[in-house]
C-alpha cells in the first residue's frame, strides 16, 4: 500500500501550464508516493463568463484535458485520474477507467444544467460504476445534489467545505452525519480537521493539497502536526482514498 497519496491536485497543459513533470517534483519534496489528478477548471469552461455557452472548441478542450490525465494513469501505477464533468454529460467516457468524478463550480460561475435529462443519465452511470464524486458547489446546490444522489455513490466535499458554503455551515447542517459523505483536507484549517476527526473519526477524511493553490509539502505538514496515531494517519493519508477507488476493500469486506 502507498504510504501517502495526494487526493487533490490539478494537472493540465492547455490553458494553464501544469504538466505532470512539474508535479512530480512537488510530490518528491513532500515524500508523497501517489496522486489523484483533476483537469484545471480553465480547460473545462470559461469560469469568468457568467453567460458562458458551450461550443465545440470547449468540448474538444475538455476531451483533451480529461484524456491527458487518463493517459497518465494508464502509463503509471502512482496516478489516479478523475473525470471532470460539464454540461454535455458524456456518460460514455466513464467506462474508460476513470477512478472518480470532479464536479465543480463556484457561486458566481456558469451553472450545471441539473434539469437536463442527460444529467440524470450521467449520474445513473456513475452509480452503476460506483465512482466517487468530488463535489464543489454552492451550499444550496451541495445540499441539493447530496439529496439527489441519496447515498448511491460516495460524495467527497473538498477543502472540508470551505468553498461549499463553509466548514461550519456544513458541519452544523449534519451533512457529514451521512456515512457516504467524505471530506478532503486541501487548504482546510488544522482546527477544522481536528474537529472533523473528533466527531467522525478518521475513516472519511482524505489528504489533499489543491496544488497549485496549495503546496503538497505544507499541506501534509498540517496533517502531520495533528499527531494522529499510525492507523488514523494512514487512513487519511492513503487508505480512505484507496478504498473509495476500490484498490483495497472497505472494512469488513
Amino acid at each position: 500500500m502507498m504510504k501517502i497519496i495526494d487526493s487533490h491536485m490539478h494537472c493540465g497543459v492547455q490553458n494553464v501550464s501544469l504538466p505532470f513533470g512539474e508535479i512530480q517534483g512537488y510530490l518528491r519534496e513532500g515524500g508523497i508516493e501517489g496522486v489523484c489528478l483533476f483537469a484545471p477548471v480553465e480547460d473545462i469552461y470559461d469560469r469568468y463568463d457568467d453567460q458562458f455557452q458551450d461550443r465545440l472548441v470547449w468540448i474538444n478542450c475538455r476531451q483533451r484535458a480529461n484524456q491527458y490525465l487518463l493517459n497518465l494513469q494508464q502509463a503509471r501505477t502512482d496516478v489516479f485520474a478523475y473525470y471532470f464533468v460539464w454540461n454535455n454529460f458524456k456518460k460514455e467516457e466513464l467506462r474508460k477507467g476513470y477512478k472518480g468524478i470532479k464536479w465543480h463550480r463556484h457561486e458566481d460561475e456558469p451553472v450545471y444544467y441539473y434539469e437536463d435529462p442527460l444529467c440524470e443519465t450521467f449520474l445513473q452511470e456513475v452509480y452503476d460504476l460506483g465512482l466517487p464524486i468530488l463535489l464543489e458547489e454552492s451550499f444550496e446546490n451541495t445540499l441539493y445534489l447530496i439529496e439527489r444522489i441519496k447515498g448511491r455513490t460516495p460524495v467527497i466535499i473538498p477543502h472540508l467545505g470551505m468553498l461549499n458554503g463553509g466548514f461550519y455551515a456544513l458541519f452544523h447542517s449534519g451533512v457529514w452525519d451521512d456515512e457516504t459523505i467524505y471530506a478532503d483536507t486541501a487548504l482546510a484549517a488544522s482546527g477544522e480537521m481536528a474537529q472533523f476527526l473528533e466527531k467522525y473519526g478518521s475513516g472519511r477524511l482524505l489528504f489533499g493539497s489543491d496544488f497549485p493553490f496549495g503546496s503538497p509539502y505544507q499541506e501534509l505538514q498540517k496533517l502531520t502536526r495533528l499527531s494522529l496515531g499510525p492507523e488514523d494517519f494512514e487512513n487519511v493519508a492513503s487508505r480512505n482514498f484507496l478504498r473509495l477507488i476500490k484498490v483495497i476493500p472497505q472494512p469488513g469486506r
